[in-house]
């Protein structure tokens, strides 16, 4: 099978266009237009064309030597938010699962290789990165990550890992493909993930996967909290009851 990439119908330009717009995260907040040309993989020239139409569209500001993301970026990722059925759905179930545990909740998309988080009700902050709407974080080593990747077939599963960047966050991480396949079997049998200070230490979450009324997978819901507050048997005695009538609920209301 031949590469879309390859297809005559794919526009080069607006692939690089965006590619330019990807250069920009919280790593790389201003950037020159070489420093652009070169985490884009782009000539100076190509880049500097890019950049300027981004810049009278609205996307990018300059100060002559330094470019970066304008707030009209946002623009395109509610866009997003604002059409996806799930977004606004979840929401009273999220803050209703927070309410009953105490905890915060979240719901999570995958994404490629990532999870994204589409809603969140934060009740505790509890981790040293501070996870909004539009957070990326791997799918590997986070139980949505791993509620959503259970369902999968063998073979996207496969193809996930090997395109993931398997690396030890802690001490914990488990970057074994076989193990995190054995993982993730365990997962589909009990119904839930639940992840133990992989992601990072003193971090201990539990999740369980969103159907739709077709019964695919297409989100998962999950409660986060401190391990030292919560053992394992705690987050399934006491939190995982809320978090699977959430995502029943949630499926029988999502749109079809």
């Amino acid at each position: 099978m031949s590469s879309p990439f390859e297809s005559k119908e794919f526009v080069t330009s607006l692939s690089r266009g965006l590619r330019v717009i990807s250069a920009f995260n919280r790593d790389y907040r201003r950037l020159t237009l070489t420093e652009v040309a070169n985490r884009c993989e782009l000539n100076r020239a190509a880049t500097r064309r890019f950049l300027f139409t981004l810049q009278a569209l609205g996307y990018v500001e300059t100060n002559g030597k330094l470019f970066w993301l304008s707030p009209k970026i946002l623009e395109l990722g509610y866009a997003y938010l604002t059409s996806q059925p799930i977004v606004e759905t979840v929401q009273p179930f999220i803050e209703r699962v927070s309410s009953t545990t105490g905890e915060s909740c979240s719901v999570s998309v995958l994404d490629d290789c990532d999870v994204v988080y589409v809603a969140r009700h934060l009740t505790h902050h509890i981790m040293t990165v501070t996870l909004n709407v539009g957070t990326r974080l791997p799918a590997y080593v986070t139980s949505m990550g791993r509620a959503i990747l259970a369902a999968l077939p063998d073979d996207e599963v496969e193809a996930i890992l090997d395109a993931s960047e398997l690396k030890k966050l802690t001490d914990n991480t488990i970057v074994d493909k076989d193990l995190l396949k054995a993982e993730l079997r365990k997962v589909r049998e009990n119904g839930y993930a639940i992840v133990s200070e992989e992601l990072e230490i003193g971090l201990r979450s539990i999740a369980v996967p969103i159907k739709s009324l077709r019964g695919n997978v297409v989100a998962a819901i999950n409660v986060s909290t401190q391990a030292a507050r919560m053992s394992e048997d705690d987050l399934r005695q006491n939190i995982l009851p809320a978090l699977c009538s959430a995502a029943r609920e949630i499926s029988e209301v999502l749109p079809y």
